[in-house]
């Protein structure tokens, strides 16, 4: 069951108020209960497009714990379409964690290949294009045109006026979407869960791809923790906190680091006063089982 718009919740705390910043989240992970968050925006389109040209199959691809293939599988079924993922790790199988448990048991077909080849893979499409010519070829993450203009829908659902919006940073996808819908007065913040300065060149190539001219937008590239799938203890207790606070709950990989940014920037005094700031929840929370079974279920 699909709901949109999905809600803006606004968020009280006595240090938005010694600060003077209204901080808002959207609350996009309420969107669908297995198709969460900016996932569902991404393949909205995509499936559109399927449809359109009469296509029963697709493939995609991506890591043990990857949103994007537990999405695309609990897609798929409902829209009863064949899947296929090629899964990053020939250790693996349908039963490794979670999330694959989840994509299996909807019915994704999961190849498991190792780590040099899925890059090779990934860098070249068009062999996966060449091998499965009667298949709809969704990348890693799922970030494509069509995925962006999904994601472009985000923005005029906020009803309230706000001069910055953040999102997490994976594949870009959401971030232009985002650069691409906004008003010229209103500011595009992302972070960064990828350790690394090659993702400031990543989305400027993105951008210009997709002939997106904003240039009203920043990216940080200070909350990683460590790198993709990096924690610390700082970061879980934040996680934790801010769901018994505000009844909100984040995951490790994206939500839970670029809301801890956004919450240290504003404790540090890096926004300027009177800004009205939408943190965008762009779903994930598939990932907190597989996690919490490999740490010991630290997170709430």
């Amino acid at each position: 069951m699909v709901s949109l718009p999905t809600p803006t919740q606004r968020i009280s705390h006595p240090l938005l108020s010694e600060k003077q910043i209204q901080l808002f989240v959207k609350r996009d992970d309420l969107i669908h209960g297995e198709i969460m968050g900016n996932k569902w925006r991404k393949l909205r389109y995509n499936l559109e497009e399927m449809k359109r040209n009469s296509i029963d199959s697709l493939i995609t691809m991506g890591g043990a714990f990857s949103n994007h293939i537990a999405a695309t599988a609990a897609a798929a079924k409902e829209h009863n379409l064949k899947a296929i993922g090629i899964i990053r790790g020939e250790e693996l199988n349908e039963v490794s964690n979670p999330t694959l448990q989840f994509a299996h048991a909807k019915g994704m077909e999961l190849h498991f290949v190792d780590r040099a080849k899925f890059r090779n893979l990934r860098d070249n499409a068009g062999q996966i294009e060449k091998f499965y010519p009667n298949h709809f070829f969704l990348p890693e993450g799922g970030t494509n045109e069509l995925a962006v203009k999904g994601c472009e829908e985000i923005i005029p659902e906020i009803s309230i006026p706000f001069d910055v919006i953040v999102t997490p940073i994976g594949t870009g996808g959401t971030f232009a979407g985002l650069t691409k819908s906004a008003l010229k007065k209103q500011q595009i913040m992302g972070i960064s869960s990828l350790k690394g300065d090659f993702i400031f060149n990543e989305i400027s190539e993105l951008l210009k791809e997709l002939n997106i001219r904003n240039k009203n937008y920043s990216i940080i590239n200070d909350y990683h923790f460590g790198g993709y799938g990096k924690v610390n203890g700082e970061l879980i207790d934040f996680i934790n906190w801010f769901k018994e606070n505000f009844n909100i709950p984040l995951d490790p990989i994206y939500t839970g680091k670029s809301f801890f940014g956004v919450w240290d920037m504003i404790k540090t005094d890096k926004f300027e006063k009177n800004l009205k700031i939408v943190l965008l929840h762009t779903g994930g929370l598939q990932g907190i089982k597989g996690f919490n079974r490999k740490n010991e279920n630290i997170i709430q």
